[in-house]
């Protein structure tokens, strides 16, 4: 089993920065790809952006601009999300999860993300 948490969340303002975190813990050598995912009420999780634990390879979504980069700390097993240049539209429910599978994460479906963390939310307004 692999136990994820994430950290970091807030209120922010149009415009600002926020650095999220994902602290594993459990049988993480099992764990080939780690992503952030995000929800917003009565809309499907999306995929945000992903990184490939052992080489550091990342992915992310089309739509974010190149506004959010994704990092890993091997050494504290702990994966983050810096999101600078915040939208309204960026407020949500933002959730870590873990893969077992080692696929090439851009191939991935929602149901390979096999561990979820509990989420944090993340909102921005004025």
């Amino acid at each position: 089993q692999v136990q994820l948490e994430e950290s970091g969340g807030g209120l922010v303002k149009p415009g600002g920065s926020l650095r999220l975190s994902c602290a594993a813990s459990g049988n993480t050598l099992k764990i080939y790809n780690r992503c952030w995912f995000r929800q917003i009420p009565g809309k499907e999780r999306e995929f945000v952006a992903g990184i490939r634990w052992m080489s550091g390879y990342t992915y992310y979504a089309d739509s974010l601009g190149g506004r959010f980069t994704i990092s890993r700390d091997t050494t504290g097993n702990t994966m983050s999300l810096q999101m600078n240049s915040l939208k309204p539209e960026d407020t949500a429910v933002y959730y870590c999860a873990a893969a077992l599978s080692p696929r090439d994460i851009r191939l991935l479906k929602f149901d390979d993300w096999t561990y979820w963390g509990q989420g944090t939310q993340v909102t921005v307004s004025s």
